[in-house]
């Protein structure tokens, strides 16, 4: 049994990032808070919906899951986008960010 399965580039980075993703919830070793839900009742107000809230996981932002959304703004065409970005958070490339702007980045990076 032979299995093909052919995906571009954007759809290939997509993968190992929430590879990257899956394997540090499965360690769980850098998750801090667990994540709750809050549903308000309906009735008290129907202007006010039921809310989830969830506490933002501190996963730790690694080099690859940088590399990944930024490879994926330059296929797209934002080449001068990243570049912007990487001056701002400390160098000309990603090897001269430092490791503590890497959530930053990425945060920025995915609002690019």
């Amino acid at each position: 049994m032979k299995v093909e399965i052919n995906l571009n580039l954007d759809e290939f980075v997509k993968l190992l990032v929430n590879c990257d993703e899956f394997r540090q919830l499965l360690t769980c070793s850098s998750i801090k808070e667990p994540v709750t839900e809050t549903v308000e009742n309906a009735k008290d107000d129907k202007r006010d919906k039921p809310s989830a809230t969830k506490p933002e996981a501190r996963a730790e932002v690694t080099l690859e899951m940088v590399r990944a959304k930024l490879a994926a703004l330059m296929q797209s065409g934002k080449q001068a986008e990243v570049k912007e970005l990487l001056k701002k958070y400390g160098g000309e490339k990603l090897s001269d960010v430092p490791k503590e702007n890497y959530p930053a980045l990425l945060a920025e990076a995915e609002e690019v």
